[in-house]
């Protein structure tokens, strides 16, 4: 099969190894130069070598005749220190283009005591042996999941020695997706065909199902705490499963994807190829900011290195006997081939040049899908290097914001085009259902309020020129550098139609008149919205600015916002801010962090698939793969809030903040409670169907800019509704809230999160707090809860 042709798109790199079980020669500087040659990018080497094994071997052997014959009287036998000849490893230049594998033939979660005890021995004697050596990544063969949970335990015990012992070391595990075991056939000198009858695993234990390898993993790298250097590398069997288990791994710190001979089909033309589910799990695998690598395992072994015809003996580094022979002394002149030497050359050419003659083919497959993945999507071009990092919410109405913070803003390609098209909206049923203007001549006032550098008043006026509704524009902003930008883009771009004010716009009293008054705006025009909808204040801000809107036909744009969340699984952030917490900020699980999720799991959600394909213009069948998560999740909405608010509602606020008695007070704490009707509370039970993890709640928002004649245009953070609503849009990325400690969720659960928006007229903050429960025997059992979190030491100040 031709792969020559390719995407010219720059794409994610695939950083491919091959991998032997049983290769047959050591891994030299020279192999590893014809693996570079062939294309690889890295080689496995085992730690330790057949000799070592049979060393081991025979050391069980004598200690099993030892008590048999004095059962009493015998120690648990300890292994010598590895000599010369238990491995071909050592300290070298090229020690860093290696992937170390550990014995596969120890059992080090076997209920037997004596083949743990060996088991560790050998694992610790490697990983220290590795360590010393300078190799920094070392494959780990994952538990036996028929052991069941004690066998993970005593595992996952073992693999925090190791990461304390090699303290430069990280550790892939290496977990089958699937859960099922990779080779029920055991090698003949594997460890755990010697455990005792009596430590043999019963038949409940024995039990493994899909999700078995992943509750396994999940056990490991809690007891480790989530350790930064602890990761996964994971088999890929033939036949992936569920979408709810490939979606689960892909949330885990997978750093190794592992393509056996067995995960590839063969197609029509004989060529080896991976099903369209493998390709999209990849696909979306190489966009995280650390993608894994792909190791090719047991595809057969390198070529060449058996060929007569070779300049180089790959075992020894030498020159190979028979082209020593044949080639020219230095001082010989090299003779044109014989006639038939040259029919020999011409044969074998030929045959190499074949069409159909690959040396490595599953290499080429895999180069090939590299250079054919699909394109990045507007948020991935946007937000490369912002996957999953961690930042603080904005807090604009008490910060002054840079200009390269605006600037970001600004490059939205649908944010500003959808506000435009709302403003231009409104305009047009204003003047088509002949209202009155503030202006009393006719001019609709419009105010951008939080202007910023002045993106909405462009558009403001872009709407008047494309409607034909002549408009008067104010731009407000309290920023004094942001200021100086707004003059100049009046004099130099708006051609001084815009009367630019400096001033928070809580304070602006409104435009002035010629009399020493001041009038209405008819629209009110603000993008102060944040992740979470009202996480930067944009409530309070418009509460304080409302009463310079006409009070007859006042528009705020937006009119309305809402908040929606729904629990997420996702170890790389809660790992992030476990050591941020021990380390850097104590407070670090109390803060709602804005970040570009992207290494996460949706916990509650309904199947649908994500795949379709279509035909190319050439006719080939390919498959036009969404990258999204393949799995819709179930999203409840927290709260609304809506503009402009009822008069009697600011006229009861205006009454507390005097804090006269007629304002009442009794039950709030903190102020006279002036902004207690921007208080919020909510409380949703989301169903869990399979297992998992709670490390905290993926947050979104909605907003609908303008609703009128022609509709409603609206912009969406929601999963959900994204697509539908504004496609490609940039400007915001998701909330997290996270938990300090995570919650275990069986399948057919329950999480029930409440979540507050609480308020002391000074600021505002967040809390949220959740609960896992289970229905057994027709009674709701509560199975754990988290810690009240609470932002307020962080809070929005006011």
């Amino acid at each position: 099969m031709d792969y020559s042709d390719g995407a010219g798109d720059i794409v994610p790199t695939f950083y491919i190894g091959q991998h032997e079980s049983k290769r047959s020669l050591d891994v030299s500087a020279e192999l590893i130069q014809h693996a570079h040659d062939l294309g690889y990018d890295m080689l496995t080497s085992p730690i330790t070598n057949d000799h070592f094994h049979t060393r081991v071997l025979s050391l069980l052997s004598s200690y099993t005749q030892a008590i048999s014959d004095a059962p009493q009287t015998q120690p648990l036998p300890l292994i010598p220190a590895l000599d010369n000849f238990d491995t071909s490893l050592g300290p070298s230049d090229t020690i860093g283009q290696l992937l170390t594998y550990t014995s596969s033939w120890i059992d080090l979660s076997s209920p037997d005591p004596v083949i743990a005890h060996l088991s560790r021995q050998v694992f610790h004697l490697e990983i220290a042996f590795a360590a010393f050596c300078g190799a920094t990544t070392v494959i780990v063969p994952g538990p036996r999941l028929a052991h069941g949970q004690n066998g993970v335990s005593q595992y996952a015990r073992a693999i925090k020695e190791a990461l304390a012992n090699g303290a430069y070391v990280s550790l892939h595990v290496q977990m089958p997706m699937d859960g099922t075991s990779v080779a029920e056939e055991e090698d003949v000198g594997n460890l755990a065909r010697f455990a005792r009858p009596e430590y043999e695993p019963s038949s409940e234990t024995k039990n493994v199902d899909a999700w078995s390898s992943w509750d396994a993993w999940n056990t490991i790298r809690s007891i480790n705490k989530y350790h930064n250097r602890l990761s996964v590398a994971l088999d890929l069997p033939r036949r992936l499963p569920s979408l709810a288990i490939q979606s689960r791994w892909y949330s885990e710190p997978v750093r190794l994807l592992n393509l056996s001979f067995s995960s590839f089909l063969v197609n029509a033309r004989g060529s080896a190829v991976l099903s369209k589910s493998h390709q999209h799990f990849i696909f979306r695998c190489a966009r995280l900011r650390s993608a894994p690598w792909l190791l090719l395992s047991d595809i057969g072994p390198l070529p060449g290195i058996d060929d007569p015809d070779m300049i180089m003996s790959y075992s020894t580094g030498e020159l190979s006997p028979g082209t020593a022979e044949d080639a020219p002394s230095p001082d010989s002149s090299v003779h044109a081939p014989t006639p038939a030497e040259a029919a020999q050359i011409a044969k074998k050419t030929s045959k190499q040049s074949n069409g159909n003659h690959d040396p490595t083919p599953h290499l080429s497959y895999m180069r090939y899908i590299q250079r054919n993945q699909p394109p990045k999507s507007m948020i991935e071009r946007f937000g490369g290097g912002f996957q999953d990092y961690l930042q603080s919410p904005l807090q604009p109405l008490t910060d002054n914001l840079e200009s390269i913070t605006y600037e970001v803003f600004e490059k939205d390609p649908i944010k500003y085009e959808w506000y435009e098209r709302a403003t231009a909206q409104a305009l047009r049923d204003w003047q088509s259902q002949r209202r009155s203007t503030s202006s009393g001549d006719g001019v609709v006032v419009i105010a951008v309020v939080g202007s910023g550098r002045g993106p909405l008043v462009t558009r403001a006026l872009n709407a008047s020129k494309s409607t034909g509704v002549p408009v008067r524009v104010y731009a407000i902003e309290k920023n004094p550098n942001a200021y100086v930008l707004l003059q100049r883009h009046n004099r130099e771009t708006w051609g001084g139609r815009v009367t630019v004010v400096k001033t928070d716009m809580r304070a602006w009293k409104g435009p002035s008149q010629p009399d020493g008054t001041f009038g209405k705006v008819d629209i009110l025009i603000s993008e102060l919205l944040g992740s979470f909808a009202d996480n930067e204040l944009s409530p309070e801000c418009l509460d304080g600015v409302q009463h310079v809107l006409n009070p007859e036909h006042g528009i705020s744009i937006p009119a309305s916002y809402t908040a929606h969340f729904t629990p997420i699984s996702t170890p790389k952030l809660w790992a992030d801010l476990y050591n941020r917490s021990s380390n850097v900020d104590a407070n670090a699980f109390d803060i709602p962090w804005v970040v570009m999720l992207s290494q996460f799991d949706y916990l509650s959600t309904e199947d649908k698939e994500t795949i379709a394909s279509h035909q190319l213009g050439n006719g080939t069948k390919m498959h036009n793969f969404n990258l999204e998560p393949p799995l819709a999740p179930l999203v409840h909405t927290a709260w609304e809030f809506s503009h402009p608010l009822p008069p009697t509602i600011l006229a009861q606020s205006s009454l507390r903040k005097g804090g006269s008695a007629v304002g009442g007070g009794g039950g709030f704490t903190g102020g006279d409670g002036a902004n207690e009707h921007n208080f919020r509370f909510c409380r949703f039970t989301f169903p869990i169907q399979e297992q998992g993890v709670c490390h905290g709640l993926g947050g979104y928002f909605e907003t609908v800019l303008y609703s009128g004649s022609e509709g409603a245009v609206e912009l969406s953070t929601n999963p959900v509704t994204m697509e539908k609503k504004s496609k490609d849009m940039i400007s915001w990325f998701p909330i997290f809230f996270p938990l300090k400690n995570p919650i275990q969720l069986p399948a057919k659960s329950e999480v029930e999160v409440s979540m507050w928006r609480q308020t002391d007229d000074r600021k505002v903050w967040y809390e949220w707090l959740v609960e896992s429960y289970m229905t057994l025997g027709g009674k709701r059992i509560r199975l754990d809860v988290s810690d009240l979190h609470s932002s307020k030491s962080n809070g929005c100040l006011m």
